[in-house]
């Protein structure tokens, strides 16, 4: 029994060890690698981008965006790390609710896709540039579409 459990432990030990080796950049939240094969399940709007959630005019600008680019966020991953709380698959998944307004990373992500989007970038680009962390320098509060 002492063999096993040291057995055990010293399996514990290693793998927490080996951690620190491991690469952060590899670990890339969920994304789809292809525009969708079927209709998305639409983005929050109209009536319904109002109350606690949309209390800046920025979090309604950065849904319209949203809106308007809904495969391209479909390809995107989401580094708020959603993918594992709440099972999200993509960046899309984050405006389906109200999730996409409370998170800054969601909003600057959103608003890089899409202004890449305009500037006649590739989703696959889009993505390197996200996995970059590009979007951490986009300014929210004077986002406009």
């Amino acid at each position: 029994m002492k063999r096993i459990l040291g057995c055990i432990a010293l399996g514990l030990a290693t793998m927490a060890a080996s951690a620190q080796w491991s690469n952060p950049s590899e670990d890339v939240p969920a994304y789809n690698a292809s525009a969708p094969a079927k209709p998305l399940p639409p983005v929050l709007s109209g009536d319904q981008l109002t109350g606690p959630y949309f209390t800046h005019p920025y979090q309604v600008t950065v849904y319209k965006m949203a809106a308007a680019i809904p495969a391209v966020l479909h390809q995107q991953p989401c580094y708020c790390h959603c993918d594992k709380v709440m099972h999200h698959n993509s960046l899309h998944s984050c405006f389906e609710g109200t999730h996409g307004a409370a998170c800054s990373t969601c909003m600057k992500e959103a608003i890089y896709a899409y202004e890449q989007t305009k500037k006649g970038q590739t989703p696959a680009k889009i993505r390197a540039g996200i996995e970059r962390g590009e979007w951490q320098d986009v300014d929210l509060v004077n986002a406009t579409m």
